[in-house]
Order: C-alpha cells, then sequence, then structure tokens
C-alpha cells in the first residue's frame, strides 16, 4: 500500500477528529492501546479539577456535593451503553481480578449444586483469570470448584452437566483471536450453566451485546481501550435475572443496603450496588468518569470498521517486504475473528520491539517470542502505518535488533 494510499484513509477517516481529544506525543507511534490507552485531554483536566477544586476547596464535603458517592454507579451506566447492558446491571469498582473473584464466586452460589463444581476455561486465558480460579479452588477445595482447561477450539465441546460456568476471554490477550460470545452462551445455557466474560481487550473497541448474547457475568478493565489510565477502576456486569438472588463473599460496607447506619450485621444492597466492596478510589474514578467522554457521539460500529482497516492496512503492508516470512502471524488472518491487535511470532520478538520503540513506534512483547501492535480507532492514524513499517524494515534490512542494547529484558515488557 503506498503513500497515497494510507493518505486517503486517513482523509476518508469518520473518526479522524477524535484524535484531537488525546494528548499524544508529536514524535510518538503508539501502537499499544491495548495495554495502556492514551491520556484523554478531559481526563487531565478533570482529576487535577477533583483535586484542587473538590478536595482541596470542599473537602469532605465533596462526597454529598459533587456526588462523589455515585460514581460507581454513574460511571457504571456510563460503560453499560458501550457494552449492550442496562444501566443497573453494571457498577466501576475495584480491579477485574477482584471483580472475577466475586462473580467466580457469584455463580457458584447462583448454580447451587454440589454436583457440579467445573470452572471451565482455555489454557491459553489471561493468566489472572486462572488464578483467580486457582484461589478459590485452594480456598474451597476441589470438592467444591475446580478448574479445568483445555484448548480454545474444545471449549464449546467440553461443556457439560457438571460445569458450573465457562469463564472466557472474548478476545485473546496474546492471538488477539475473538470468541463467539453468544454461541458459547447458548450452548452453555443448554447444560445449565453460566457464562463469565472477560471484556478487556473488547470494550470499547468493538460492538459488545451482553443482554442479547445472554452472558451471565463480565468483567473488564477500563485503561486499556476506554483510556482511563494505568490501574484505573475495573467494570463488573451482572445480568438482572441473576440480581434478586446475587451473593459474593466481599461484604464489604459500600455493598450494604444502608452503608451509612454502620450497622454491625450485614443486609446487602439491592441488585448490583451488592458488588460493590470498600470506599470508591474518587480521583481515579473521576478520570474514568471523563474518559468515557470520548465515546459521546460515537458508534462502535464506527469504530470497529476502523479497527478492521487499521489490522488490514498493517498485515498488508507488512506482508510486502521481503522479510515478512520471519514473522509468523498468529492472529486470525481474517479479519472478523480477531480484536483490534495483529501478533507475530518471531525468534527476535523482544528485541524487535525494542528497537522500535527506540525509534518511536511503540509496541509490546508477550511472552515466549510474541510481538503485539494494538490498534485504538480513536487516536491511531493510516499514515502512522506506513512510518512504522519503515521503521520495521529499516530495523530487519540492518538486522539492529542484533544491538547489545536490547539483550536485556525490562522489568515490564
Amino acid at each position: 500500500m503506498n503513500q497515497t494510499d494510507y493518505a486517503q484513509l486517513d482523509r476518508d477517516d469518520p473518526l479522524a477528529h477524535k484524535r484531537d481529544d488525546f494528548q499524544l506525543p508529536p514524535d510518538i507511534i503508539y501502537f499499544d492501546g491495548n495495554s495502556l490507552g492514551a491520556l484523554p485531554k478531559r481526563v487531565a483536566e478533570v482529576v487535577n479539577k477533583t483535586t484542587a477544586t473538590q478536595w482541596g476547596g470542599d473537602l469532605i464535603k465533596s462526597w454529598n456535593q459533587h456526588n462523589w458517592v455515585s460514581l460507581p454507579t454513574s460511571v457504571g451506566a456510563k460503560i453499560a451503553q458501550l457494552i449492550g447492558a442496562r444501566a443497573d446491571e453494571v457498577i466501576c469498582c475495584d480491579s477485574i481480578s477482584v471483580n472475577l473473584f466475586k462473580v467466580i464466586c457469584a455463580a457458584m452460589s447462583a448454580v447451587g449444586s454440589h454436583d457440579r463444581r467445573i470452572i471451565l476455561s482455555t489454557r491459553d486465558n489471561f493468566p489472572t483469570d486462572l488464578y483467580m480460579v486457582q484461589g478459590v479452588e485452594a480456598f474451597l477445595g476441589q470438592q467444591r470448584c475446580e478448574l479445568k482447561l483445555v484448548d480454545e477450539s474444545e471449549l464449546i465441546d467440553a461443556i457439560d452437566d457438571q460445569t458450573v460456568a465457562v469463564l472466557a476471554t472474548e478476545v485473546n490477550f496474546r492471538t488477539g483471536r475473538r470468541l463467539d460470545l453468544a454461541k458459547l452462551a447458548e450452548v452453555a445455557h443448554s447444560f445449565n450453566a453460566l457464562v463469565i466474560a472477560d471484556l478487556a481487550h473488547s470494550a470499547g473497541v468493538m460492538p459488545i451485546q451482553l443482554n442479547q448474547w445472554q452472558i451471565d457475568y463480565a468483567v473488564g478493565c477500563t485503561y486499556k481501550y476506554l483510556n482511563a489510565g494505568p490501574g484505573a477502576p475495573a467494570f463488573v456486569y451482572v445480568n438482572q435475572r441473576h440480581h434478586a438472588a446475587l451473593k459474593q463473599p466481599l461484604q464489604g460496607w459500600f455493598g450494604h443496603s444502608r452503608p451509612f447506619d454502620f450497622n454491625p450485621d450485614y443486609q446487602g444492597a439491592a441488585g448490583i450496588q451488592r458488588m460493590l466492596v470498600g470506599t470508591p478510589p474518587v480521583i481515579s474514578m473521576q478520570a474514568v468518569n471523563a474518559a468515557l467522554d470520548c465515546f459521546d457521539g460515537v458508534s462502535l460500529e464506527q469504530v470497529r470498521a476502523k479497527s478492521l482497516q487499521l489490522t488490514h492496512a498493517f498485515q498488508h503492508g507488512l506482508a510486502c517486504h521481503d522479510w515478512a516470512s520471519e514473522f509468523e502471524l498468529i492472529s486470525p488472518p481474517q479479519a472478523q475473528h480477531r480484536g483490534s491487535q495483529l501478533s507475530y511470532a518471531h525468534p527476535h520478538a523482544y528485541q524487535i520491539c525494542q528497537a522500535l520503540i527506540d525509534r518511536g513506534v511503540i509496541a509490546d512483547f508477550r511472552a515466549p517470542n510474541y510481538i503485539r501492535f494494538g490498534f485504538a480507532p480513536l487516536y491511531n492514524q493510516f499514515r502512522e502505518i506506513q512510518v512504522a513499517l519503515e521503521q520495521l524494515a529499516d530495523i530487519m534490512e540492518s538486522q539492529s535488533y542484533l544491538d547489545p542494547r536490547w539483550q536485556q529484558r525490562l522489568a515490564v515488557t
């Protein structure tokens, strides 16, 4: 694809104006939005106002005066619009790992049968998802909870009448492969099993219809394609049909029906509020709240369409080079079967990634030998693909990735 084609794609891009919402260094090409989204300008403004004016000026009055106390609910309602859920089915709180613990336990409580103990997942699921199940398994014992792992291609066929829930990530963090959550839920429900979906690599970058797909529970983070900042609070979804009997073991005071009565006995709040635990982190919650404004007036169908164009343009552009055969595409070759990333295996993936970063093209590495390029349609441009591929070509042709500087791995890859 030549320069004119890239330029034309940028001119035709209906989301081109959204780039102005973000603070992006002029000399950096950022293809790592699937790990940490770029900073929206509005987030910096709102966080500054929250600290300087609200906290600094109004102090504790801000809980009522600026409605801090309702942030988990109001932010959750904003997220619900992006994932095909009702406003009262989503709440913003805690980390994705903590929320996973809650929904795993909630699913086990909802099924209720001791004859069912299997939490089914895939071997290549994101490790923290598996660690949380292993933690529940160790706490309760295998007679109550047992993690069963299968290959992704075997997941649907592995569901049976001993399955409590299927824990599945919609877009695989390594390969970018997209699961059919609707089909998964249909089969799981035929065995009276539940579905827990991890939306970490799909929320904000593709249309999601949790209600339409009949998903039971879902979790997701806000610091990737939702651009809310490092370590920003996650979200949790519980389908309304499970609200009446909803139970989760982290019974904190904000999940109480009347937290400021300070009753020593726990009485859970109604519905999704029961998923709350402790005091919400107001400053980072305000960052999430502000970041979500970037999606105002944006169609997720448009976002998805641009995502498909970006991955296709990169894939096509890379394939034009003589050295392209050194890179093994581990993402699905068909764009509709993947999320908004392309992952390649290469024996020197880490070193190539570091050499790119040194030249101002930020991608990331995942063990054992994968380099990932994540595309964020709200701010990535097509011309950036051209420049990135030019830099990659020079690195490969000169073999500059063999420089001793790139042989030592950093703590965060």
